[in-house]
């Protein structure tokens, strides 16, 4: 994160070529420099090496005080201030430098190094903003201090412009990821993101971002009308399918929109909510062209590891809604033979459509298998009672719906049919008077009902 590194090879050439380096500086300073000036040069360039800092600083305090005004002396002599962890000595030496040679980028990183390690945060964002001055690059290193003083607004802004400038980093998305995690900075990004769109209408990422900002924020129709700017730029986009699904389907083209949604539910792009969405545009449009069921039910097979969504329930109650209780079954059967057999809401809506659709024999022997599983649970009792009256076993209902009478609370309406099928199973068993009993119940629970 920190370019610290650069510092160190100022050493080395210090090292190899110390008189060209000081000509560069002071050219009319080192032509008068002495044998003595240089022998305490070289001398706290040595003791450095070894990391002898305390003689190294003696050499160099001697270097300065033969030429008060050097500022490449200043400079070693704060490094070796630094190595000793004397930042306020550090800090005066790199203060003195930056004051004899102000445009000289590697003095203003010894500020930044001493600012950094003793974590004067507000000094090391002002320094650095000198640095940047001579070279852009290191605005990475500004993004990452504001990040570290949760200054993040202003750190979305530096990460911008450094993405427009010299392109994405891993470092930025993080970075960018973790500010965006906090809502109220994602309006700012929509905004950018609108603004690149424009400017860059070929750049894919900035649609899928944008999309992805919207999906969360559940402006779903947003997010849908990025992906049909997306489709019109970049036609063979997985994300342009999105748009042009609806434009097939739309148009009654269902080949078209088929294709385009198969790639729509593969794709590992594409937000669960944007599949989830696609897959009920095509079960409203199945269902009014039935032809294409098959079609469906592969749609649905892409959701098998779907842990958010019970995809083939959730198609289940779209028929049991529309009273095609056939189909409901179908997805049923198919949601608990994918998940649980022992799911409770399944099963109930299971057992219903079961009883609207008549057949009461599968219906009587779940019931029964979900006693079992779920013994103070009514609803199964009533549904295996209300199975075996139908199947004229008489005995077998009443028995069971005795058991389950002692589970019904605070249910007018259930107590009631419980009472109504023991009706119909002691008129089965030809007890009028038992029967009669148990229908004056149901009609006066019905009535406290209302």
């Amino acid at each position: 994160m920190i370019q610290k590194g650069v510092i160190a090879i100022l050493f080395f050439v210090l090292l190899g070529n110390p008189i060209s380096i000081m000509a560069q500086t002071e050219p009319e300073d080192i032509a008068m420099a002495t044998d003595e000036y240089q022998d305490a040069f070289y001398e706290s360039l040595k003791q450095k090496g070894i990391e002898n800092y305390d003689k190294a600083i003696t050499s160099l305090q001697k270097c300065i005080k033969l030429k008060p005004n050097d500022a490449v002396a200043y400079f070693e002599l704060g490094k070796n201030y630094l190595s000793l962890k004397d930042y306020r000595s550090a800090q005066d030496s790199f203060e003195k430098v930056t004051q004899l040679d102000p445009k000289n980028k590697w003095y203003w990183l010894g500020i930044y190094d001493v600012s950094y390690e003793t974590k004067n945060y507000p000094l090391a964002i002002e320094t650095i903003q000198r640095i940047i001055a001579f070279d852009e690059e290191y605005k990475d290193d500004l993004i990452s201090l504001y990040m570290i003083t949760n200054q993040f607004d202003k750190a979305l802004v530096a990460i911008n412009e450094m993405n427009d400038k010299f392109g994405k980093s891993e470092d930025r998305d993080r970075y960018k990821m973790q500010i965006l995690s906090q809502g109220k900075y994602q309006n700012a990004e929509i905004d950018n993101l609108i603004d690149q769109i424009k400017q860059h209408p070929k750049e894919e990422s900035n649609y899928v971002n944008l999309i992805f900002l919207y999906s969360k924020a559940e402006e779903t129709d947003k997010a849908l009308n990025v992906a049909k700017q997306l489709a019109k730029e970049i036609p063979t986009s997985e994300w342009a399918q999105v748009s042009l699904f609806k434009v097939y389907l739309d148009a009654n083209q269902a080949d078209k929109a088929i294709k385009a949604m198969n790639v729509i539910l593969a794709s590992s792009k594409i937000d669960s909510k944007i599949k989830h969405r696609t897959l009920n545009e095509f079960l409203i449009y199945a269902n009014k062209n039935p032809q294409y069921a098959p079609e469906l039910e592969k749609a649905i097979s892409y959701f098998d590891n779907d842990s958010n969504v019970d995809v083939a329930k959730e198609i289940g109650k779209f028929y049991h809604s529309k009273g095609q209780f056939e189909n409901a079954i179908k997805y049923y059967v198919k949601d608990l033979k994918a998940n649980s057999e022992t799911d409770r809401e399944t099963n109930l809506l299971l057992l219903e459509a079961y009883a609207q659709s008549k057949q009461f024999e599968p219906m009587t022997k779940r019931a029964m298998n979900m006693i079992e599983v779920y013994p103070s649970q009514p609803q199964f009792y009533y549904y295996a009672g209300l199975g075996n009256n139908q199947l004229k076993q008489f005995k077998n209902a009443k028995t069971v719906l005795e058991m389950g009478l002692d589970y019904v609370v605070e249910d007018k309406t259930l107590e009631a049919n419980f009472n109504i099928q023991l009706g119909e199973a002691y008129n089965g068993l030809g007890d009028s008077k038992k029967k009669e009993e148990y229908f004056l119940k149901a009609n006066e629970l019905l009535k406290k009902r209302k």
